[in-house]
């Protein structure tokens, strides 16, 4: 499959798909955190790939959003459903969610959706998934106390490329190696050739080392769950939280974490913990055992018997004298004493043991001396010594972690994927329940998936083609400016052309409002805020909103364009128009509402128009236009009392005439009377 045929996919992005181990897998399945592994692709961007490659797996030209209202109405259900979403992922993820006019896809959503139902949102979940995150990559990372060797310049480039944690060096011959081994803890080389070489230091030959990185390079692995530690444990959370079963040993998986702190260093080894506060000490501890030795010298030299005083005797040695005869004479044991307790100082302070310890021996020593210094060349082979000794236990148990760590990788990486996956259902769940959903049922496509009439269906059918239209029951709108508590429930149902009247503020825009939502929800696969919903499945949405006065003659002619087009367009839509009367004269707004309605009729179209000219309308069109009314019961208090569910085949009454009606009922003249016969 051509990435570039993917809609939205040019030229450099495909580039950076192909960075991926599997892209076409990646966008066969939508998958988001996969395209998300690719260079330069954030979040919004993998979404947006996604989105494209579901539309060209299901041969989904996409298009029911017709016009900017349709899709002011998609972005409204978009924000309710992330403002339910924790993460950041499963916002962007959601996004992948669109209005499709393929049946297939949209069957394809549902069956997630169903499993969407099922979940319970709480708040220990909603809190655990605040903490997880898609994995990172760790980049950057270096191991300064490894490093590869080869003769071969090739192989030499190649190390660079396959293991660039490392650094590389050419070397000539196995002086060249040696020098290194003095710089490194371990040198690994390349070359067959070098196999049983006689080298000091910690040298391996290994000439397959580039085939398995993660032998040589331990930390590349380490590094990847110290840097996901707190994405990885919240992923734990949610699954214990959840009813999600883990895809590994989820205790195995903490323990295994607590080994490695966040930077990627080994945790938790006694051995190792030794060894590194050895070398970070080792300067504190020698000064320390030298005040010690010197400490002993001046207390043993004060208390000495000699010719001279012991404190003329400090004071001519503080100053310089030549006292190494006198010394060696009258201080042996007391010099001999002086090193033995800095040694020990520096043994038991730092912990050596064996080797390192006989090493300590040297760093004190010599003709007896006051005041006692250290040897640097002693105290340099012994940091040596105990640095080397911490990199090889500590590569020792990083090589043993990171065994142990393997097996988890993959399976960790669906620990992940499966609680950002469980948070877009827990949106879909949370927005079904807040807004009192249910899932809809598709009946009679006027427009099949492959363009022709058809009486197939999503969801279910009755075997026959017929005008499309919806049947919503119990219908609340989320997006209005009130509680949805306080919304009151409408039913509603069109087949075909429809003409909707009623009073001011008697709910005809929310109710158009409610309608488009509806379908775009149900076609985005997803449940509708209404207690049963039938429709048909839409090729196309044109929502145009109420004109905000009369249009000059320019923008009306832009108009009547727009409508010329939409008459000409194919079967399967769905129309629903706000008041067009407002875009200029009433008489002929009535016309041209007349005849827009006449051509939508020879279409296998449904349409809703709101209108104040109803009467108008259907006077001057051709056919039998449908007439619905929003109708007013009364006034109560200066306010309209509306029954907010269209009745059927009804023209309702205007509020001018109702407030006719009230004025006279209350008044016994007859020019209240005489008004209302006007009606």
């Amino acid at each position: 499959m051509p990435l570039e045929s993917i809609p939205g996919v040019g030229e450099k992005t495909a580039d950076a798909l192909t960075e991926l181990d599997d892209p076409e897998t990646a966008l066969q399945q939508g998958d988001v955190l996969t395209l998300m592994d690719a260079p330069g692709i954030s979040e919004g961007r993998a979404a947006a790939i996604a989105r494209g490659a579901i539309r060209q797996r299901h041969d989904d030209p996409g298009g029911l959003l017709a016009t900017t209202q349709a899709r002011d109405l998609y972005d409204s259900i978009l924000t309710l459903l992330q403002e339910r979403a924790v993460t950041t992922y499963a916002k962007k993820r959601l996004e992948t969610l669109y209005p499709a006019t393929k049946a297939s896809r949209i069957e394809e959503v549902r069956a997630m959706v169903d499993d969407a139902l099922t979940r319970k949102p709480t708040p220990e979940l909603r809190a655990a998934l605040a903490d997880v995150a898609p994995l990172d990559s760790p980049s950057a990372l270096r191991v300064r106390e490894r490093c590869l060797a080869t003769t071969d310049a090739e192989r030499y480039a190649a190390a660079r490329e396959a293991i660039p944690e490392l650094s590389a060096e050419v070397v000539d011959d196995g002086h060249d190696i040696e020098e290194l081994a003095r710089s490194y803890s371990t040198v690994i080389v390349l070359d067959e050739a070098f196999a049983g070489g006689d080298f000091s230091g910690d040298v391996r030959v290994q000439p397959t080392a580039l085939e398995s990185p993660a032998d040589v390079v331990p930390e590349r692995l380490l590094a990847f769950f110290a840097e996901n530690r707190e994405t990885l444990l919240a992923a734990v959370r949610v699954h214990e939280a959840s009813e999600l079963e883990p895809p590994l040993d989820c205790d195995a998986l903490t323990e295994s974490l607590s080994r490695v702190d966040e930077d990627g260093t080994i945790v938790g080894d006694e051995e190792l913990q030794r060894l590194a506060t050895a070398v970070d000490d080792l300067d504190a501890a020698v000064g320390t055992a030298e005040s010690v030795a010197n400490d002993h010298l001046r207390a043993a030299i004060k208390e000495r018997d000699v010719t001279i005083e012991g404190q003329d005797f400090l004071s001519l040695v503080e100053q310089g004298a030549r006292v190494d005869s006198l010394l060696a004479r009258e201080l042996d044991d007391a010099f001999g004493a002086a090193l033995q307790k800095a040694h020990d100082h520096l043994t038991e302070s730092l912990a050596l043991t064996g080797h390192e310890a006989e090493l300590a021996e040297h760093i004190f020593g010599g003709e007896p001396t006051f005041p006692v210094s250290r040897r640097d060349d002693a105290v340099s082979r012994l940091k040596t010594e105990l640095t080397s000794a911490r990199d090889r236990r500590s590569a020792e148990l990083k090589a043993n972690l990171a065994d142990d760590l393997a097996a988890l990788k993959t399976p960790a990486e669906a620990l992940v994927r499966n609680a950002l996956e469980l948070d877009v259902e827990l949106a879909i769940a949370a927005f079904a329940r807040d807004f009192d959903c249910t899932m809809p049922e598709f009946v009679d496509d006027a427009v099949a998936d492959d363009g022709t009439d058809d009486d197939g269906d999503t969801g279910g059918n009755n075997g026959t083609a017929s005008t499309p239209g919806f049947v919503i029951e119990g219908g609340r709108s989320p997006i209005l400016d009130v509680d949805f508590e306080a919304v009151e429930a409408v039913d509603y149902s069109v087949e075909g052309v429809t003409l909707l009247s009623g009073v001011n503020s008697g709910g005809k825009t929310s109710l158009l409002d409610l309608v488009g939502l509806i379908v775009i929800a149900a076609q985005m696969g997803l449940p509708v805020p209404a207690e049963t919903v039938q429709l048909s499945r839409f090729s196309e949405l044109h929502y145009y909103a109420k004109s905000q006065g009369t249009l000059d003659a320019g923008a009306f002619e832009s108009t009547l364009r727009d409508f010329g087009d939409l008459v000409a367009g194919a079967d399967g839509r769905l129309v629903l128009v706000d008041e067009l009367e407002s875009i200029t004269e009433p008489g002929a707004s009535a016309k041209l509402i007349a005849g827009i309605l006449e051509a939508l009729d020879q279409q296998a179209t449904a349409a809703v128009f709101v209108s104040h000219l109803a009467r108008e309308i259907r006077e001057a069109a051709a056919i039998d236009v449908a007439v619905d009314g929003i109708e007013a019961v009364g006034l109560v208090d200066g306010e309209l009392e509306v029954n907010r569910s269209p009745v059927k085949e009804h023209l309702a009454r205007s509020t001018p005439e109702l407030i006719v009606e009230k004025l006279a009922a209350d008044d016994d003249g007859e020019f209240y009377e005489s008004l209302l016969t006007k009606f």
